[in-house]
């Protein structure tokens, strides 16, 4: 077929499988195009073009796709994976824009690929964006942190020289809508005039952040500022050993939603951290947590009802409290300040 996707992978096939019934139904051709489409976006897109050989209701289908899955990984060669994108973006449909583009690339990426790609994006209003590339972090830089469609943004960025060194993470960022954020491989930096990396103040929307071996440059703080943050997880290597000082000041925003459980794991991540500080509604919020832990949720409730009315629970430290934060550091010191 001329013009075709089907020309890069398929090598210009011909033969089309037909669906013979048997006595039973072929449930499979009469499910709801909805539901194919679903089930496809799971696929890679070199599969899902593939299906197009299946019939003639089938050889359209992929262009309708609203997630495209596009890893390198999965191809011969990065020349033909990087022909096969080119043919995608050009032949899928432009009138369904797509909610999902997840796109992997081993190697350095020619820029006019990547230039493409950035743009699709933009243009297309996608939602959500995966992004694993070698590039340098400028030829991205304007147009992905500042997509005002973005809800989810995972992003791995190498440099060019290798994978040694860790991308720096930009400090101008305009992504109003972003609720999800992964980042793998990238270094923060504080300001001018702050001691501090907060490299995720401008998130007022930030649910979940995942941060995989990241770091900080030219300061020893990294700052995590966010009321509407509810989950978080941090990867350095194997553990967060080489954490030496912790500050947790947590706040629950709004009744309505669980209390975090990472809160509790923390207990045992920062088991060998010189320091950690935690505040006494920090204290009311663990204990919260184990009470719904171990499913004495009428105590859980209590405890929360209180929060609810701005009333401070009867003891500021309950009972068994210091104990259970302390039970992976025995030799740790306990000091009770009051603010």
């Amino acid at each position: 077929m001329s013009n075709s996707v089907d020309e890069i992978m398929i090598q210009s096939t011909t033969k089309r499988v037909k669906l013979y019934e048997s006595e039973n139904e072929d449930r499979l051709r009469n499910l709801h195009e909805s539901i194919i489409l679903r089930i496809m976006s799971f696929l890679n897109i070199k599969y899902a073009v593939r299906t197009c050989i299946l019939s003639t209701k089938w050889k359209d289908l992929w262009k309708r796709l609203h997630a495209l899955i596009m890893h390198s990984h999965e191809f011969r060669s990065l020349k033909i994976f990087n022909k096969f994108v080119s043919k995608v973006l050009s032949l899928r449909d432009s009138s369904i824009a797509p909610e999902a583009l997840d796109f992997c690339h081993d190697g350095c990426i020619d820029h006019r690929l990547l230039k493409r790609i950035v743009n699709y994006v933009t243009s297309h209003n996608v939602q959500k964006l995966g992004l694993e590339v070698q590039c340098d972090i400028e030829q991205i830089r304007h147009t992905i942190f500042s997509c005002q469609t973005l809800t989810f943004l995972k992003l791995s960025v190498y440099p060019r020289g290798g994978f040694e060194d860790k991308t720096l993470f930009p400090k101008s960022i305009n992504l109003p809508r972003l609720t999800t954020l992964h980042l793998e491989h990238f270094a923060f930096c504080g300001s001018d005039n702050n001691e501090r990396a907060e490299p995720f103040s401008t998130f007022n929307w930030l649910n979940t952040l995942v941060l995989l071996q990241c770091g900080v440059r030219d300061t020893l703080t990294l700052g995590i500022s966010s009321a509407t943050l509810v989950n978080f997880k941090i990867i350095f290597g194997s553990s967060l050993a080489n954490v030496k000082h912790v500050d947790i000041d947590a706040k629950m925003v709004s009744m309505r939603i669980e209390i975090p459980q990472f809160l509790l794991s923390w207990l045992v991540q920062f088991s060998y951290t010189k320091s950690l500080t935690v505040t006494a509604r920090t204290l009311q919020l663990m204990l919260e947590a184990k009470l719904q832990q171990i499913k004495l949720r009428k105590e859980a409730a209590m405890l929360r009802k209180s929060f609810k009315a701005g009333l401070e629970p009867s003891v500021p430290i309950p009972n068994g409290i210091v104990e259970f934060l302390i039970q992976n550091s025995r030799s740790a010191e306990v000091d009770i300040v009051d603010c």
